[in-house]
Formats: C-alpha cells, sequence, structure tokens
C-alpha cells in the first residue's frame, strides 16, 4: 500500500533540519522492515508575517510503501520518532495520507492553497477528518500540522517541490556527458525551463545540482550554454529553481 509522511516545523535555526529528520524517517522505517521508501521532496509553502517559521516555511514529505496491516505501526513509530527528533522551540505535526483512500482532489487543493495565502490549524483539522488523514502534533503550538497536510498535498499533485540534498552528476575531464548517461545517476528526465524533453544523445554540462519534481518524477533542469561551453546544454542553478 502506497502511503505519503509529510512533517512540518520540526526544528530552529542550530539544530538539524526537517529535511534531516525526515530522513531519519525514512531511514528508520527501512530499518525496522516496515517499509520501501522513496526520496524525500521538499515543498515551499506561503511566506507572510503572520505564519511562524524558521528560515524558508517549508515542508517535508516521502513515499512509502507497506503492508497494509502495518499503518497503525508506522504512524505510531513515525510520531513517537518525530517527537524525539525535533526541538522543544519547534511546533512538528505529521500527516500521513493513503492516496487510494481518499479525494486526491481536495488535498491537492489544500497544499496549493498553502502555497498562496495563512490557512489555520483549524483547516488543517478540519479537512484532515473529511479525508481520513492521520494528522497529529507533537510538540509546542503543533502548527506545524499545516505545512504537513500542505506537504503531502502538494507531493501527491506530482509537480511541486525539490528534491532534498545536493546531487552530483559526474561527466567526462571536461564536465559533459549525455543525457543518457545522466539518467543512469538518479535522474527520470532532463528538460528544459520551458519544459521541454531533452533527447538521450544530447550532451550537458553537468556538475552539482538540484532536482525537481514534475509528472511524478526526478527532472534535471537544463539551459541552452553560453558561448565557448563545451557542450549545448548547462545544469541551471539553484538560484533559479527558487520558483520551484
Amino acid at each position: 500500500m502506497r502511503i505519503l509522511i509529510s512533517i512540518d516545523d520540526t526544528d530552529d535555526a542550530v539544530s538539524k533540519g526537517t529535511g534531516e529528520i525526515a530522513e531519519i524517517l525514512a531511514a528508520g522505517l527501512v530499518s525496522l522492515e516496515l517499509a520501501s521508501v522513496g526520496r524525500v521532496t521538499r515543498h515551499q509553502l506561503l511566506i507572510h508575517p503572520d505564519i511562524a517559521y524558521t528560515s524558508h516555511n517549508s515542508s517535508m514529505c516521502f513515499e512509502a510503501e507497506i503492508a497494509e496491516d502495518s499503518l497503525t505501526d508506522v504512524i505510531e513509530w513515525c510520531a513517537e520518532r518525530l517527537a524525539a527528533e525535533s526541538v522543544d522551540a519547534a511546533d512538528p505535526g505529521l500527516a500521513v495520507v493513503v492516496p487510494g483512500r481518499l479525494d486526491a482532489d481536495r488535498l491537492m487543493a489544500f497544499g496549493l492553497e498553502a502555497k498562496e495565502r495563512v490557512l489555520t490549524k483549524d483547516n488543517a483539522y478540519s479537512l484532515a477528518e473529511e479525508l481520513g488523514v492521520h494528522l497529529s502534533e507533537h510538540g509546542g503550538t503543533g502548527i506545524g500540522v499545516i505545512g504537513a497536510l500542505a506537504g503531502a498535498g502538494l507531493k501527491l499533485t506530482g509537480n511541486d517541490g525539490r528534491f532534498k540534498g545536493k546531487f552530483r552528476i559526474v561527466g567526462d575531464e571536461n564536465g559533459v556527458t549525455d543525457v543518457a548517461t545522466i539518467k543512469t545517476q538518479g535522474v527520470d528526465a532532463v528538460r528544459t525551463l520551458e519544459n521541454e524533453t531533452i533527447g538521450d544523445a544530447e550532451r550537458v554540462v553537468v556538475g552539482e545540482c538540484k532536482l525537481i519534481l514534475r509528472d511524478g518524477i526526478a527532472v534535471l533542469m537544463v539551459k541552452p550554454s553560453e558561448d565557448g561551453a563545451p557542450a549545448p546544454w548547462t545544469i541551471v542553478d539553484r538560484k533559479a529553481l527558487r520558483a520551484f
């Protein structure tokens, strides 16, 4: 059974980040043989004076495949681990979603709304109850339940967020490789900022990069290289991906 596990508001300015805690949860589920997991994605929410956040107001989410009868065990373990890993000053929230059991459109709409306007805990809990989604708070004010639920909704769209962590695509001595080789290194597709897919034979100046979630897959974004570059395409830098 496919589920989504989403968390928010776990850290302070000097503690481990929410993304790192999401990875701890994912690794723990695997080590306990409770789940196989996908990569963590970061989902940007609204920046607004009325919203308390540590740095960027983003939530973290990952997919997991679990046995039908282990959902309760997974939720309980994630809740316990989340509370243990979060700092005292945080307001952590946890959402666990079974996409096959709910009205996905409503949850996705909530996620998209959280990028545009200030939402409340009541908004989050009301929707979670209606949809049958697990939503719980594990310290402080628990305001992180809003971002946790929104992160799950945004992940469910398949078209929001960046994969956590820096990736390094390995090239030849000139830092160049072709798209076919790039796709053997954890990338599902290579596209332009206009969302045009680049063919397997195209050559790209590679290196450290970020991947984004598009159409439910990991996508590397590229742009035309400047004159003198050793290949026609170059990886889009992180600053240009802030909109994602």
